[in-house]
């Protein structure tokens, strides 16, 4: 066994994994977003973004999003290694993320794009332990809120998306996690 050397973790996170269209099978819309992630090379604001919304064209905005370069290039070589977010640029970004007991909301801008995710229904929250698999190739764990409405905007204009029942990190494509770690 060996021991855990590449990890990052978060508080006040949102994560929405969804499609444009019920016929595509990979998501294109991925927003990922902590209010504070701490990584052993310092702490920000930061995220992923993976928005495409034309399926058969390049993603319009893709990589890994925060207030310091720094933060935001540690997390592909060290936590998504052996993915297709390892090589993915970092993007300067702002955020506002706000948490309460009915609701969460999340604006990221970035690369001349505004993404807001609003969130309500929520689960009692719920511990997580997940196994690394191929995707995500991490331990992950922490404390998840099943999110069973989702909105996204993208620069205002409200998108139709549909949720899967199961994200990309194993569990519910819409989740709120006030914090939690993954490992490697």
């Amino acid at each position: 066994m060996s021991n855990v050397s590449k990890w990052m973790s978060w508080e006040g996170g949102i994560d929405l994994v969804a499609v444009t269209s019920p016929d595509l099978q990979m998501p294109n819309i991925i927003v990922h977003l902590g209010r504070m992630v701490h990584t052993p090379l310092g702490s920000s604001p930061s995220g992923m973004i993976f928005w495409q919304p034309d399926p058969k064209a390049a993603p319009v905005v893709f990589g890994f999003v925060g207030t310091d370069a720094k933060v935001g290039a540690y997390f592909g070589p060290n936590i998504f290694a052996g993915t297709p977010f390892e090589s993915a640029p970092v993007l300067d970004a702002s955020f506002d993320i706000r948490i309460n007991e009915t609701s969460a909301y999340a604006k990221c801008v970035t690369g001349g794009f505004t993404f807001e995710v609003e969130m309500s229904d929520f689960s009692e929250p719920y511990l997580i332990d997940r196994k690394p698999a191929a995707m995500p190739p991490f331990y992950q764990q922490g404390v998840e809120i099943h999110a069973r409405k989702a909105s996204l905007k993208v620069n205002g204009e409200t998108i139709n998306i549909i949720i899967p029942p199961v994200g990309i990190s194993g569990g519910p494509a819409s989740v709120v996690s006030p914090n939690g770690v993954y490992a490697r």
